[in-house]
């Protein structure tokens, strides 16, 4: 049996970050373990080793320092030794300090490599790291674009949601309001969204802050705190994953109106590679309404499972919203047809199954 493991540099969780990046790997890993002996290996407070009930172990490693104290560069000097008996090493965050130290050692230990990216910037190493990767299995095709990848070592294997955890209301419960899931980060645009939402209608930010570590952009949760006085707006942090899926199936819209341009000036080059958060909503038979950029658009069906708005157009956002808000027989049926379509393409164990083909000719090296 193919032996994979997965290296992540911050955990999902209290431990981590609550973001879409973090979700991904061990989702991922949750679903190859289905399939195939998985280990994930992630960088936490405390160093542990858990063994799930489906098999998949995770093995979190306390980092001995963060290089310039960024929570996406972790470093303990163990990791090369803890891949060792491994056929695949499956990195995600390509320029993550993990992800580089992974690759160095994999690829002088002989072993496969792949990784998937999820935005995180950096340097390459002058054009060499890209080239230690045997494949790219990309998040959307956006994402191979924006990697440069090349196609001859590119599979996009997208993203997924569990549909047994995230499912519609049962019948006689309500929807009620506007939710936001992700990182609360300038790109993500939820300035904007406080801003179209009407005051008296509930919205709900879950969320953490991301891996803003300098000013302005480090206190963008607080200027998000300034802006939601006198608004029906509740945020939440440190949710489990039954109390994420409750709030995607009692919510009547789900919004994601990130943006190329940030509030503080600063252009965003890379600013969704997916929309995680998308797919757990369409799973939840519930309609999204997000920016027509990046790897959403490959997602959402405009009109279909929801609705694609201009970034930064707070007018046609806000119009959008209240058009689902208002016609329950609509909001119906781009739920369902959402639903549907999470089903047929998005779920985790078909984004495992895209993985595991495009490993078996890494793995024969």
């Amino acid at each position: 049996m193919v032996r994979v493991i997965q290296v992540a540099p911050t955990c999902f969780g209290v431990d981590g970050l609550f973001g879409g990046g973090e979700r991904y790997p061990l989702e991922l890993a949750r679903a190859l373990a289905r399939e195939v002996d998985c280990e994930l290996v992630t960088f936490g407070r405390s160093a542990r080793m858990v063994t799930e009930p489906a098999g998949l172990r995770i093995r979190v490693l306390r980092p001995w320092a963060r290089l310039r104290g960024h929570p996406a560069h972790p470093v303990n000097p163990a990791l090369p030794a803890v891949l060792a008996g491994a056929d695949v090493v499956h990195t995600h965050h390509m320029r993550s300090a993990p992800s580089r130290v992974a690759a160095v050692a994999s690829r002088m230990a002989g072993r496969s490599l792949a990784v998937t990216d999820h935005g995180l910037g950096g340097g390459g190493w002058w054009g060499m790291l890209p080239q230690l990767f045997d494949r790219f299995l990309t998040v959307s095709r956006f994402s191979a674009t924006v990697l440069r990848a090349p196609p001859d070592r590119t599979a996009v294997v997208y993203g997924g949601a569990d549909p047994a955890r995230y499912h519609p209301p049962a019948r006689g419960e309500g929807r009620e309001g506007v939710l936001f899931v992700g990182r609360l980060t300038p790109h993500k645009g939820v300035d904007l969204l406080i801003s179209a939402v009407p005051p008296d209608v509930p919205l709900t930010v879950v969320g953490t802050g991301g891996h803003d570590s300098r000013p302005p952009e480090s206190g963008y949760p607080q200027l998000l705190a300034r802006l939601a006085r006198g608004r029906r707006v509740r945020f939440v942090t440190g949710p489990d994953n039954a109390e994420i899926a409750a709030l995607y199936r009692r919510a009547a819209v789900v919004c994601l109106p990130s943006v190329n341009v940030t509030c503080y000036g600063q252009r965003v080059e890379i600013s969704e590679l997916l929309g995680l958060a998308a797919i757990e909503s369409m799973a939840s038979g519930t309609p999204v309404v997000c920016s027509r950029l990046g790897g959403l658009v490959e997602v959402i069906r405009h009109g279909e499972t929801g609705f694609l708005v201009e970034p930064g157009n707070v007018a046609e956002l806000r119009d959008r919203i209240a058009m689902v808000m208002a016609d329950r027989r609509l909001a119906r049926l781009l739920g369902g047809n959402a639903r549907l379509l999470a089903f047929e393409q998005f779920t985790w164990q078909a984004c495992a199954q895209r993985c595991l083909a495009a490993y078996p000719p890494t793995a024969a090296r």
